[in-house]
């Protein structure tokens, strides 16, 4: 199949060609036609497979179709859970949107909102944002959503997760009744498909490949490790192993800034990435990574969602993550777009039972290699590590990890379902 047969414009059609894409991915397949009806769309897929096109394409096509008002009010709002991915969004946006007579614009927290609010005076068609700024705008009256005719919720397993309910209640609150809802992640719950039903009304549910799965071309390592030897291990693959731009993912802020001082202090390039850095300091390591300046990042699990970043050839999880579904996120920012890739777990007693849960998610039993004199004692506790040492173990209630907002309190209520609608949005303008 091509992207010709999708039934996307010629102005579509050259954007895409001019980013070299020639045949549209399983979930852009499966994605694009129903959205184009002006479907609801409940989609899963696996990281790294074009669910960003897979919903921003069509989206374009309807606005471009649409009536164009002089003020250009919001017409199709993405919420994203971290900054990175709302950039990330954008730039995909201003690619395919090249050729087409719309303006798209990002907000997020921790930079100055006035040349935010300078971009939306002008008028936007599409919006991207992380909840926290977008519902201080609108506070503020600054910011009108009564205009939305698409809504997408990205990473929508993390966006419902109790953290979050409340921005997006709130959100929902001031939104049109009569609206397309696009719901798209690489993992998809059952307690989180119910809470999305409660957004969605008649959803085509699309999946290209089995939901929580790993990417094929991903090399899958396990090296059982004594917990104090750690920082040592990881720093003697890097330095033999000559790696270059390797992503490492640490369950704490304060881990992630611990190993980075002994990585630089070992001659490593590291630079750290996580909640409590301000925006320029993470634009500037996530710009020093992609450009080779850098040898390692080092990010909490901040970092697992929107990160795009080609040929990345290692991830580390320097501790395994407690909730499963975030090792999946987490070595996906490897093996992209077809490439090979390799994920390497440090794995100490202690996260046994995180390793079970990752297993059982994914469905394999992933193989352990020994180090010589990096052991773990065989009689070391299997005790999980204490609660309160990154995000709370599943099955309590998560937390939601630092974007733009505190955390606040939630229900699971999303006020009343959306009335019966033909699912056509186009007869709504």
């Amino acid at each position: 199949m091509s992207f010709n047969s999708l039934g996307l414009s010629d102005a579509l059609l050259k954007a895409i060609s001019k980013k070299g894409y020639t045949n549209p991915s399983p979930i852009q397949q499966k994605a694009i036609p129903p959205i184009l009806e002006g479907k609801d769309v409940l989609a899963s897929a696996q990281t790294g497979t074009g669910k960003t096109a897979g919903f921003t394409l069509p989206i374009l096509q309807l606005l471009s179709q649409g009536k164009h008002l002089s003020h250009r009010p919001i017409r199709a709002l993405i919420l994203t859970p971290t900054r990175e991915l709302a950039a990330q969004i954008l730039a995909n946006i201003k690619e395919y949107s090249e050729f087409l007579d719309l303006r798209s614009t990002v907000i997020f927290g921790g930079v100055n909102q006035n040349p935010q609010v300078s971009q939306l005076r002008q008028g936007v068609d599409i919006l991207v944002a992380t909840p926290g700024r977008l519902i201080d705008l609108q506070n503020q009256g600054l910011i009108s959503l009564s205009k939305v005719e698409i809504l997408v919720l990205d990473e929508a397993d993390r966006m419902l997760d109790m953290g979050f309910l409340r921005d997006i209640e709130r959100v929902m609150k001031v939104l049109p009744p009569k609206r397309q809802n696009l719901l798209f992640s690489a993992t998809f719950s059952k307690d989180i498909k119910k809470l999305a039903m409660g957004i969605l009304h008649k959803p085509v549910q699309v999946e290209a490949t089995p939901e929580n799965t790993t990417v094929d071309a991903i090399i899958q390592k396990i090296y059982p490790v004594a917990k104090e030897k750690k920082t040592e291990l990881i720093i003697k693959l890097i330095t033999e192993g000559n790696w270059k731009q390797i992503l490492v993912f640490t369950r704490t802020k304060q881990g992630a800034n611990k190993l980075t001082e002994s990585m630089i202090s070992s001659g490593i390039k590291a630079a750290a990435i996580h909640g409590n850095k301000g925006q320029g300091a993470r634009t500037k390591a996530l710009a020093g990574f992609k450009n080779g300046s850098l040898t390692a990042l080092v990010a909490t699990d901040i970092a697992a969602r929107g990160l795009d970043i080609p040929l990345l050839p290692h991830v580390i999880n320097f501790e395994l993550p407690n909730i499963p579904e975030d090792y999946v996120h987490r070595i996906g920012r490897t093996g992209r777009a077809g490439a090979s890739g390799e994920a390497i777990s440090l794995f100490s007693p202690d996260e046994t039972t995180f390793l079970r849960d990752i297993e059982k998610l994914v469905g394999l039993k992933l193989p352990k290699e020994n180090i010589k004199g990096f052991e773990p004692d065989p009689n070391a506790s299997t005790e999980p590590i204490k609660q309160g040492q990154g995000r709370q173990q599943r099955n309590s209630t998560p937390k939601k990890p630092k974007t733009d907002t505190p955390n606040r309190s939630a229900n699971n209520s999303f006020g009343p379902r959306r009335p019966s609608q033909n699912n056509d949005r186009r007869s709504n303008r």
